[in-house]
C-alpha cells in the first residue's frame, strides 16, 4: 500500500551514478507529467523527483489543498527523508513559490537547504500579487481566464465533462497562490538562480531581480524566448540551463555554509 509520504513523489528509477535528487514543484493545475522528460534527458547524475499533489494523477481522490502553508507542512516531513544526499529544488509559477517557501520550512526544521533553488515565471514573493483573483469566478468566467493564460489546451477547455474533473484542483491551487502572505525572514543561505520568459508579461523582469534579497548568493536572472509557459516552449534551453546551473553548485560547501548558519541561529 502507498503510503501517504511516498505519494508525494512520483515513482521514479533512480540512477546508480546519481548525485543530486532534484525535486520539480508544478505550476498551477500541473502534475508530475510536465517533468517526465525530464527523467530520461537530464544528466544520469541527477534524479528527478516531480512533487504530486493531493487532487491529481494518482492522487486524484485526495481534496486538493488551498492554502501554501498546508501544502508545505505535509510535504516536508514526507521530504526529509530524501534528502540524504545533495538534493536542488526546481519550480515554475506556483510551484517557485512552494519551492521557496518548502526551502525555508526545511531549513528551520533540519538545518538542510539546496544545494541551488532554481525558480520559475514567479515574481520575488515579498511582492503583491499584481494578478486577477481567479480562484472564486464563475465557470464560464474562470474558463474564459484560463484561455487567456494560454497554459490549457483548447479541446480541454471545450471539454466540459473534463473540466468538471479538473476545475477544482485549478481553483484550489489559484487560491494558493491569491491567499499566500509572505512571512518576513532571514535569506536562504545557498544560490538560487532565476529564470523568465521575454513575452511573460505578468511577471517582469524587475519582479524576478526582486528574489536576490532571499538568497546571501549573487544571484543570476536568465531569460527565455516565449510566455509564461516557456519552459515548455523552449524546453530543450531549460533543460540544459538546468544541469549547467547544478553542475556548477558545489555540494559540500553550500551544505556547510547552511549547516553553520543553522547552529549558529538555534
Amino acid at each position: 500500500m502507498t503510503t501517504r509520504s511516498q505519494s508525494w513523489f512520483a515513482k521514479t528509477e533512480v540512477q546508480p551514478a546519481a548525485k543530486l535528487q532534484l525535486f520539480c514543484f508544478p505550476y498551477a493545475g500541473g502534475g508530475t507529467y510536465i517533468f517526465n522528460s525530464w527523467k530520461s534527458r537530464l544528466a544520469p547524475d541527477i534524479t528527478v523527483l516531480p512533487i504530486q499533489l493531493p487532487g491529481r494523477e494518482s492522487r486524484s481522490t485526495e481534496a486538493p489543498m488551498e492554502t501554501l502553508q498546508d501544502i508545505v507542512q505535509s510535504l516536508v516531513p514526507a521530504i526529509a527523508p530524501y534528502i540524504h544526499k545533495p538534493f536542488a529544488f526546481f519550480g515554475h509559477s506556483m510551484g517557485a513559490l512552494i519551492a521557496f517557501e518548502t526551502a525555508r520550512h526545511l531549513h528551520s526544521k533540519t538545518g538542510k537547504l539546496p544545494v541551488h533553488i532554481i525558480v520559475s515565471g514567479k515574481s520575488a514573493p515579498h511582492l503583491p500579487y499584481s494578478k486577477k483573483q481567479l480562484h472564486d469566478l464563475a465557470d464560464d468566467s474562470f474558463t474564459e481566464e484560463l484561455r487567456l493564460m494560454q497554459g490549457t489546451p483548447e479541446e480541454v477547455l471545450q471539454n466540459a465533462e473534463l473540466m468538471q474533473i479538473i476545475m477544482p484542483r485549478l481553483r484550489a491551487d489559484f487560491k494558493v497562490c491569491e491567499t499566500y502572505v509572505y512571512q518576513p525572514g532571514n535569506p536562504l543561505v545557498c544560490p538560487m538562480t532565476i529564470l523568465g520568459g521575454v513575452k511573460d508579461f505578468e511577471v517582469s523582469t524587475d519582479s524576478l531581480h526582486a528574489w536576490q534579497q532571499h538568497t546571501t548568493f549573487p544571484m543570476e536572472v536568465r531569460m527565455f524566448e516565449g510566455n509564461h509557459f516557456f519552459i515548455h516552449e523552449q524546453e530543450q534551453e531549460v533543460m540544459s540551463a538546468v544541469e549547467n546551473i547544478l553542475s556548477a553548485s558545489p555540494p559540500k560547501a553550500h551544505a556547510t555554509a547552511a549547516h553553520t548558519a543553522y547552529n549558529t541561529s538555534t
